[in-house]
Parts: structure tokens; sequence; C-alpha cells
């Protein structure tokens, strides 16, 4: 086992290049499997997730080559075959083959996804969306079975805004028959990104991006060439970091409109934002306002940003209150953040922060991926050394984390943990 060693206390200084987005990433890559010809997928990131992908497609038959940060997908091979629980239990977005391979062979039977423990992540949405287009679905023993003879186009309202949802129904709606609208659609930029890459294949999608998508089924995908968008998650959790040492960083490869949402929020308690056609800017202060943060569908707050944007507002003055409409169990770092002296309340779905405490380096652990990233801003941010244990969730969503903060002058050490006990002994 691992863990992140952290001396903090330095200000980050330095370029930063963000790298393609996760959560394109985890949707693109069973979107290729429509295709009848090779899909190549560049900018992606370096991640678990990935790497996770990779292997599931090999077992299930594709043709797939991964290099660097591109792989190229050829799914004319593949049969239709049962994906137990194993990998596809490591991948919280394993359920992107449901859409795919219903779409594929008009059958999918998928183990149930795991990933980070988020609390409930209802899949009900994404079943009404494959029974409206006609599909039969069983849960029997852990494992999703969905079968259609024919799948034809519908009318669908999400009752709840979910990427998920509006990704599957996408994937699977672009080869049936007739039309499919999908009313109350996420917005979100991967949204966008996965329509494109389906439209370059030779899909009819339009609409991403609105809350209103129409997609006209196609009979046949072709092969194409695509570049992720950059990842919008790992560029706001360097903004936060940037301003929780008071550092000074230029993030390249970014879309600043996609982050308007967490600008607002850094310029709102007192640090300074300047965006540049594909950079920002981050220039942090010595002291910060305090700030509410609620969390909403794009163009809102990210959830995703939640527990990054809490461990700043640790270190502003005053009371914060920090809102998860959409994650109920997001506060499981708040225990960890407690630990290093912050001063933080749960009450429902807010944290209500007294800020402008100093925190202290403590021996902390990382819950899921995000909560990972608050506790390694806590420990840049603080005077001490921080131990983080947990690491294994960070490697899920963020490419080369330790590298990217010690090029910006970060001082983190990646250390086997039994190692360190020995040196001890």
């Amino acid at each position: 086992m691992e863990k992140l060693i952290i001396n903090g206390g330095k200000p980050l200084a330095g370029t930063v290049t963000i790298s393609g987005a996760k959560n394109s990433a985890v949707a693109l890559i069973p979107a290729a499997l429509l295709a009848d010809g090779p899909v190549v997928i560049e900018n992606l990131p370096k991640i678990q997730d990935v790497d996770i992908y990779f292997k599931l497609l090999r077992e299930m038959g594709a043709d797939v080559l991964f290099e660097d940060d591109w792989m190229e997908i050829d799914g004319r091979a593949m049969q239709s075959v049962l994906m137990p629980n194993g990998r596809v239990k490591k991948l919280r977005a394993s359920y992107y083959l449901w859409g795919a391979l219903l779409a594929k062979f008009g059958e999918a039977r998928v183990g149930l996804p795991g990933g980070c423990d988020l609390g409930p992540r209802p899949v009900d949405l994404h079943i009404k969306g494959f029974e409206a287009l006609g599909a039969r679905v069983e849960n029997q023993n852990g494992v999703m079975t969905i079968r259609a003879n024919k799948l034809k186009g519908a009318r669908i309202y999400l009752d709840l805004v979910s990427v998920g949802a509006t990704i599957n129904i996408m994937l699977a709606a672009s080869k049936a028959e007739g039309v499919t609208i999908i009313e109350n659609a996420a917005r979100e930029p991967e949204i966008v990104d996965v329509a494109t890459l389906l439209n370059n294949m030779g899909a009819n999608i339009k609409g991403a991006g609105t809350d209103i998508i129409r997609i006209q089924g196609v009979e046949r995908l072709r092969g194409c060439r695509h570049t992720i968008i950059p990842d919008r998650i790992e560029a706001g959790t360097y903004m936060i970091a940037a301003a929780a040492t008071g550092g000074s960083v230029t993030l390249e490869n970014v879309i600043p409109k996609h982050l308007e949402s967490v600008t607002a929020k850094l310029r709102e308690i007192g640090a300074e934002v300047i965006e540049m056609d594909d950079c920002i800017l981050v220039n942090g202060k010595g002291t910060y306002r305090a700030a509410d943060v609620k969390t909403s569908p794009y163009p809102g707050f990210p959830t995703d940003l939640q527990q990054p944007i809490t461990a700043l507002l640790t270190l502003a003055k005053g009371s914060s209150i920090v809102t998860d409409n959409i994650y109920s169990a997001r506060f499981r770092h708040i225990d960890e953040l407690r630990r290093m002296g912050a001063n933080i309340k749960v009450e429902g779905r807010s944290a209500v922060i007294e800020g402008g405490h100093k925190l202290l380096g403590a021996k902390v652990v990382a819950s899921d991926l995000r909560a990972g990233a608050a506790l390694v801003i806590a420990g840049l941010a603080t005077q001490g050394t921080t131990e983080l244990e947990g690491l294994e969730h960070i490697d899920r969503g963020y490419e080369n984390l330790v590298g990217k903060l010690q090029n910006l002058g970060a001082d983190v050490q990646r250390v086997s943990s039994h190692r360190q006990e020995r040196h001890h002994m």
C-alpha cells in the first residue's frame, strides 16, 4: 500500500497542463464500440479508469491498441458476452456499456457498477430510458440484463437531470429506428463531447448542450478520430489548490467557459483569476472572505469540486455553508479535515464551516476520488506534514497528480507504507 507525504506551506507556482476529461473518456470508450471500423480517441488521461476499460474491452473480444494518450478501438470482432462483476465492479461508469451493447447487439448483460461509494446513484433513469426505447430489463443476482428485439425512438422525459442517463439513452438511441427526444437532458460539456464523437461516426444528434436532445437513429456508424475535451474538474482542482496555497498557477489546455462557476466563486472569496483563450491564471491571496457554495447541474457549481472547495473555505474568514444537492454521501472528507483542525459541522446536505483557522498536518485517509483531492489541497495549505492514504481513489481520476504538483514546487512524495514502517523500526 502507498501513501502520500505532503510537507505543506509552499505556494504553488508555475504552469500545469490539464489532461483529457475523465468523465468524457469513460463514456467515449464504450461509444466507440458502435462503429463498423476503428475509432481513435486522443488526449486520453492516464488514469486507472481508462486502464480498466482497456482490459475490459479486450476481455470482450474487441481489438484495442493503447499507446501513451490515445486508444484505437475496433469492436467488430466482439461477441455479446456476459460481463460479470470483477473489473466492472471497479468502474463506476461501466454502466455506459449497457447503452453501447444494447445498441450494438440488442442485448447487454453487465454486472452492476462500482467506483466511488457516494451513496445511491439510482440507475432507474437509465432503465426508464431503455424501456421507453422498447427494451426489457431484469436484475438477477447483481447482473443487469437488457434485451430488445428492436429499439424504436421515443420521447423520454428525465425526472432528474442525469449525465449518466442522458449519455446512455443517447448511445442506445443512436442506432434505434426513428426519432428519440430526451427532455430535461443534462447539459454538461462531456455530453457535448460524446455527441460530437457519435456525430463524427455518422450519428444524427442535435441539441447536445441544451436540455432537449433530438436523435435520429441511423443503421450504421463508421470509424473516426476524436480528441477529448480538457478535464474541467482536474482544472478546477488546480485552480483551488493555487488559491489555497497563495500561489500563482497558469493552467494550460483548458476551456475557460467550462470553469465559469469555479472562477466566479474564487473571485468572490478574493482570489484573482485571469482568463485567456485556452489558459487560466490563478493568483492566490493571503486572506479570503467566506462564501456559500451550492452544487447543481452544469452550468452550476460541480459536485465533483464540492470537496476541494470545502478544503479551501476552511481558510476563509467567517462562516461558509457548502450544500451538495446531488450526492448525499459526499461529506466523508469532513471528519478527515477535522483531524487537521478544521471547524466544520454537517447538517443534512450542508457543511457549515467556521473558517480562518490554521490547519495542521495529520494522518488522513481518502474515502473517494474527490475527497482525496480535498485532502491533498488541505495538506498543501498547512504548515506541517500530512500523510494521506487511500491513493487508489486518486489514481482513478487524476493523471500524474504527484508529478504535476512537484513541477509546481510542492513538497509531495509517494512512498510505500510498508517501507516507511520498516524505516522507523
